[in-house]
């Protein structure tokens, strides 16, 4: 009895469901089977408006496009994109890869209206009839709906719903049809789909997946392969024929269906698709390179990358400044000059290796502009610990995915010698400094805020007994002498001193505040590559700070150019700027770079050490070109140290300033600036900054009430190298 009451109700459901279906294929048939537009007659009215069977505007945001990045002369460096896709027009795609798509997925396209009277019917009665929908007959209009809906879907839930196999859906998708073809052509809908479908293998969009498959534009496919691709949209995950033999085999199969196809519709002939089905699949398997890791220039990349992610003018917000640069199809022209950067790399190879643990890093910028020209690095971009990969942008600060850099030493002693010149005192003034310095008292030196941060504890020593003195601004400077810096930073002010670092674009590569202590001049706070260039390059414009700059031009999917200009600001009187040059060139005639020598033109410059050489830099520039080159131990300076170490495959037993970074720059340099007419600084105002205007000859050796003593001997590190400061005790204070 109870199986008989189901069998019952199971045929009564059924007769139901066949009525329910015979009422809405009814409806369907009368609604659709008027006018492309859409219209309604008056017998089908009443139906229509029961099922709200009417046009309804589809909302089209901009689809997923790649963005690529271009280096100064407009060669690709790196692509980003959340989908590979490049959308093409209609012309540009081959009229074989047109015609194979409709006839496997719409061969009826171009004559009915906005769905397929009869696929559409078919498909509705047996969805009805089985609960669910379990067949297609889904028009390439309605196709077209659907992958819209998904991709403007930003929660799982909104995508669950967009492909959801429910009736509701389907009379939506028919909806906003019948709306689409009010708007467009049928060959713009064609058009518009063949640039959303997904084809597998990461590739969306017929032109990204004729590149991918094939290695060729869209414009060039032959039937074999247009029949691929278009055998490829039903299912495009079981026939990705990167997943494997068995998918490559699903996929050749779907491709001879298409064939047959497009056979019997008499697109081609029967002989025309058996010569085709004899071809073999042909599958390349192109690479998408996308992202920074897979860039020819990895670091320079993440610093565009960076800039974009955290610019507001991109986006207000951090997830649609990177939809803006993984969506949107830009063309972005960047400041990156090969050759320069080529340079930086080979010189940086020739004395250190990929597999060393220092790292050395060199940025170059462009004075006047603040245009990098080169981010370079010994060390491999990566996350691969085994291949000694570096997986952080060591040559920027950590808002351009850095780390937290390095002290650059005697690098900022040209911040104070720079506040010396403003103060009014010329080449030949100088101090009286002993071998070692300590403050008279904790008010000796005060920052920014009025604070007392003199150390009148701890003596500050030159290295090897280095013996104190008399040093003028340009002996003091050429020698580097930690404790004249001391004194000299003292006399002028440490908080002026650090007001001229502020202005010359000086921040610490963590981006905390400025430690505003005692040993600011002999490099206290840690920075980048970036950032000391860009300073140095304001000596090079003869003080014009410029922003660093890494991209100058932006075009959008629609062909609208965004340019930028440098942001520049005059922070030095030219004089100034001049002034320090003039000494800085010495560094290389008669300081601490004269075993390294210039570069054949005219060159100003300053090394820095480290505590017991933990770190060491170079920066130097031209009137075209500033650079500034570290070396560190990314795993800590302090607890690896570059002393006694094997770096490039020689042993050094100290490393300076002058040892390695001074010899990477002069090699970039020889060779980033061949072909570029040498540039001059200008001559200083002597009148202004030549002889002396206080202290010009030195005073009888004593112990000053300053709190400076008297040291030993005088000394330098090898090779000319700078001079350390060392406790009393022998152990490192501060950076030089």
């Amino acid at each position: 009895m109870q199986a008989q009451g189901k069998a019952k109700g199971s045929a009564a459901g059924n007769v139901l469901k066949l009525a329910a279906a015979a009422v809405v294929a009814g409806v369907l048939t009368a609604a659709i089977a008027l006018p492309a537009v859409g219209g309604a007659g008056m017998t089908a009215k009443s139906g229509i408006d029961a099922l709200h069977i009417g046009p309804e505007e589809l909302d089209e945001p901009p689809l997923p496009e790649k963005t690529t990045l271009l280096d100064a002369a407009g060669k690709p460096i790196a692509q980003f994109y959340y989908e590979n896709r490049e959308s093409v027009s209609l012309d540009k795609i081959a009229p074989i890869m047109r015609q194979a798509i409709v006839a496997i997925e719409d061969f009826r396209f171009y004559q009915h209206g906005p769905l397929d009277i009869e696929g559409t019917t078919r498909a509705l009665v047996k969805n009805i009839t089985t609960g669910g929908v379990t067949q297609g007959g889904s028009s390439i209009t309605q196709q077209y709906v659907k992958q819209v809906l998904y991709n403007k879907a930003e929660t799982d839930e909104e995508k669950a719903a967009a492909v959801a196999p429910t009736v509701g859906r389907k009379l939506n998708e028919i909806r906003y049809a019948i709306a689409l073809e009010q708007k467009y052509s049928k060959d713009e809908i064609l058009n518009r789909y063949l640039n959303i479908a997904y084809f597998g293998a990461s590739a969306y969009g017929v032109e990204a997946a004729s590149k991918r498959f094939f290695g060729k534009h869209a414009s060039q496919l032959n039937l074999a392969e247009a029949a691929t691709l278009a055998g490829a949209v039903q299912d495009p995950n079981a026939t990705d024929p990167n997943r494997g033999k068995s998918f490559r085999d699903r996929l050749l199969s779907r491709r001879n269906v298409v064939l047959d196809r497009m056979a019997e519709l008499e697109i081609i002939t029967a002989e025309e698709a058996a010569q085709a089905k004899k071809k073999k699949l042909g599958y390349k398997d192109k690479p998408i390179p996308g992202g920074c890791e897979e860039s020819e220039f990895p670091y320079f990349c993440l610093y565009v990358r960076n800039e974009i992610e955290h610019d507001s003018q991109f986006g207000k917000t951090e997830k649609a400044r990177k939809q803006f640069l993984a969506r949107g199809g830009l063309t972005i022209r960047t400041t990156l000059d090969r050759k320069m950067q080529q340079a930086a790399e080979k010189a940086i190879r020739k004395y250190v290796y990929p597999s060393d643990k220092p790292v050395a890093s060199e940025a170059l910028v462009q004075p006047g502009t603040g245009a990098i020209k080169a981010m370079a690095a010994s060390r491999n971009f990566g996350r691969n610990r085994k291949k000694n990969e570096m997986s952080i942008n060591v040559i920027a600060d950590t808002l351009h995915g850095g780390g937290t850099g390095f002290q650059p030493g005697s690098t900022m002693k040209v911040f104070t010698l720079i506040t010396a010149l403003k103060k009014g005192m010329k080449f030949g003034d100088g101090i009286s400094t002993g071998g070692t310095f300590t403050a008279n008292a904790y008010s000796d030196f005060k920052n920014c805020k009025g604070q007392n941060v003199g150390d009148p504890v701890t003596p500050l020593s030159n290295a090897e007994g280095g013996s104190g003195g008399f040093r003028t601004l340009q002996t003091g400077t050429w020698g580097s002498v930690n404790t004249f810096f001391l004194a000299l930073e003292r006399k002028v002010g440490l908080c002026d001193v650090i007001k001229t670092a502020k202005d010359l674009g000086i921040r610490r590569a963590d981006g905390q505040p400025l430690h505003e202590v005692q040993t600011f001049t002999l490099g206290a706070n840690e920075l980048d590559p970036v950032t000391l260039a860009t300073a140095y390059a304001a000596l090079g414009a003869r003080g014009k700070y410029c922003a660093p700059m890494a991209i100058t031009e932006i075009t959008d999917r629609f062909g609208k150019v965004t340019s930028f200009k440098p942001k520049c600001k005059q922070v030095l009187e030219p004089e100034i700027a001049d002034a320090t040059s003039n000494i800085l060139e010495g560094v290389f005639t008669k300081g601490t770079m004269s075993g390294v020598g210039g570069i054949g033109r005219d060159a100003a410059g300053k090394t820095g050490t480290g505590d017991v050489s933990r770190t060491v830099w170079f920066a130097g520039y031209t009137p075209d070109l500033a650079g500034a080159v570290s070396l560190g131990d990314p795993r800590g300076p302090v607890r690896y140290p570059l002393s006694n170490r094997v770096i490039g495959g020689r042993h050094y037993g100290s490393v300076f300033g002058a040892s390695i970074p001074g010899p990477i720059w002069k090699d970039t340099f020889l060779n980033a600036l061949k072909g570029v007419p040498a540039s001059k600084f200008v001559s200083p105002d002597m009148s202004r900054f030549g002889g002396c205007s206080q202290a010009c000859a030195p005073k009888p050796k004593k112990k000053e009430s300053s709190g400076d003593e008297d040291g030993r001997g005088r000394g330098r590190g090898p090779g000319n190298g700078p001079i350390d400061i060392f406790r009393p005790d022998g152990s490192p204070f501060g950076d030089h």
